[in-house]
């Protein structure tokens, strides 16, 4: 176990460094999509603008590259601690509050979230593909299930990241010694 610090006060598990390090490697490899998607954009513009011939299926791998570099990289925002949190409020609290927050936020929200969009992604996913969807317009792209995929895909990459801060928590909150536990407490005040 790492040692706590005023920054990350959340000791890691074997799990939870297992995860992180997964979410961290498929976040930092995601995120050349976003220099693809530049450059996508900039040849559609020269094109369209120097040319004067725009692409239906650029634009469109324009949205589908947006698409997958937002849903493949909410795990690694969320691991990195990047997602957004009411901060003003958020740093006057103890770790302990700080960490009783994250539990309940996780428990009463997220899983159900993650939950209800994996459940209703999966039909959506397979009856895209079962059809063998394409794009309605004249030149877009085929095969609209690959790029539906990305949904439960993102949401399920959440779903590990969300599982290492639950693990982190807990040991956090119940398994962590009552001398440890009284150190962090005066370091969050």
């Amino acid at each position: 176990m790492t040692p706590l610090n005023a920054k990350d006060y959340l000791p890691n598990t074997v799990w939870s460094r297992r995860l992180d390090r997964l979410a961290d490697h498929i976040g930092r490899g995601v995120s050349y999509v976003w220099l693809l998607l530049l450059g996508v954009i900039v040849i559609n513009v020269l094109m369209r603008y120097v040319l004067n011939e725009g692409r239906i299926e650029l634009e469109e791998l324009q949205w589908h590259l947006y698409a997958v570099g937002f849903l493949l990289g909410l795990g690694y925002a969320y691991q990195a601690d990047a997602h957004i949190r009411v901060d003003v409020l958020h740093e006057h609290f103890s770790h302990r509050v700080k960490a009783w927050i994250e539990l309940y936020g996780i428990l009463l929200l997220l899983l159900p979230f993650i939950a209800l969009i994996l459940i209703y992604s999966m039909p959506f996913v397979a009856s895209s593909y079962a059809v063998a969807e394409v794009s309605a317009s004249p030149g877009g792209l085929p095969l609209r299930w690959l790029i539906k995929a990305a949904l439960p895909l993102g949401f399920g990459l959440l779903l590990l990241t969300v599982i290492s801060r639950l693990l982190r928590v807990w040991h956090f909150l119940f398994l962590q010694t009552p001398s440890a536990a009284q150190g962090d407490a005066h370091a969050g005040q």
